[in-house]
């Protein structure tokens, strides 16, 4: 195998474990979702048993989710390790290599979080780990495209993108994370939807949280058997909301950038539409996400398309980045000496 095609399998590897890592945070949204996670009480065992050795017959109900879980978790971390080690084996820079070694080290604090979410029963841990399962998946997007083809290929001179579309994209991206952030948040601070109306809230544009108005959606929501509110809870979803239009709008300064610019770089064109057409989708579930109260499998696939947001827009930020910083290539003076007695002669 030529080093070519080595670091095209690396590259490959790199990209499965990040498809492997989305397909974790889609398991773990299922379980805050559907309110299974301390389905299994115990950890690092599952109800006494080594987790490996968990007999498939008991994976039922809520149990199902939580174990599945706990078995995708291991196996990301399992990959993390090849991972680290291929990098620190193959990758030249260092850098590079530093990278997957923060890729490991994430990995365990994220088992280790996961692990006291269920033994000290926090809700706090669990936004924590969250928000670190999104920066993880993240920092493999990163790995990914500085190990790829097209990081090479855009190193080429004459492919020039002004810093302006990587900025844009770095402020978007992060305001994508709080988004995420704040959706985790909300996720493990309540069991239902505090405003259940879209696009209005509470059947006002600007909600009314005074405490007389917090009584009456309180007096309603019991009629209702749904769980009772209060003020930060409804600010903390309409906050959500408002981010929501900071990314749609950071998603159309970068797509009108990325087209403005003189030199149009293709990957970054595909990108930026991408990232139009995903904003667009993440929009639409998270409308359909209220008008369903949080029905499971729609809340998680606006957390599957909030994280592929966040891919997407690191993925521009990154390769802006690489485009814009690469130094022009200045031919030596002896060459340019040559041409110019060629072009006498």
């Amino acid at each position: 195998m030529s080093l070519g095609d080595h670091h095209r399998w690396l590259n490959r590897f790199v990209w499965f474990t990040a498809a492997a890592t989305l397909f974790l945070i889609c398991s773990g949204g299922m379980v805050t979702s559907k309110g299974v996670g301390l389905a299994v009480p115990d950890w690092p065992t599952t109800f006494g048993y080594n987790m490996f050795l968990f007999p498939v017959s008991k994976w039922v109900g809520g149990i199902f989710f939580e174990h599945t879980h706990r078995l995708i978790a291991s196996v990301v971390g399992f990959l993390t390790i090849i991972l680290a080690v291929w990098l620190w084996r193959a990758e030249p820079r260092r850098w590079v290599r530093n990278l997957g070694w923060i890729a490991l080290a994430a990995v365990v604090l994220q088992g280790v979080l996961g692990g006291l979410r269920v033994t000290l029963l926090k809700d706090q841990i669990g936004i924590f780990h969250a928000c670190l399962a999104q920066a993880f998946f993240g920092l493999l997007v990163v790995i990914g495209v500085v190990t790829s083809g097209t990081w090479t290929a855009l190193g080429q001179p004459n492919q020039i993108v002004s810093s302006r579309v990587a900025r844009i994209a770095l402020i978007t991206g992060l305001a994508v994370y709080l988004q995420l952030a704040l959706g985790a948040t909300m996720r493990h601070q309540h069991r239902d939807l505090s405003i259940l109306d879209f696009p209005t809230a509470n059947g006002q544009w600007i909600p009314d949280t005074t405490p007389a108005a917090i009584a009456k959606i309180n007096a309603w929501r019991d009629t209702q058997a749904l769980s009772d509110v209060n003020a930060f809870q409804i600010w903390l979803q309409m906050a959500h909301r408002f981010g929501a239009i900071l990314v749609a709008i950071g998603a159309i300064a970068v797509w009108s950038k990325v087209r403005g610019s003189e030199r149009k770089a293709h990957p970054l064109l595909v990108l930026s539409n991408l990232l139009i057409v995903l904003v667009i989708c993440q929009i639409t579930l998270g409308a359909w996400t209220i008008w369903s109260n949080k029905a499971a499998d729609i809340a998680t696939a606006h957390v599957a398309v909030g994280a592929t947001i966040f891919a997407v827009t690191i993925s521009i930020c990154v390769l802006g980045y690489r485009l814009a910083w690469h130094p022009p290539v200045v031919r030596p003076r002896t060459e340019s000496v040559s041409s110019s007695v060629a072009v006498a002669s």
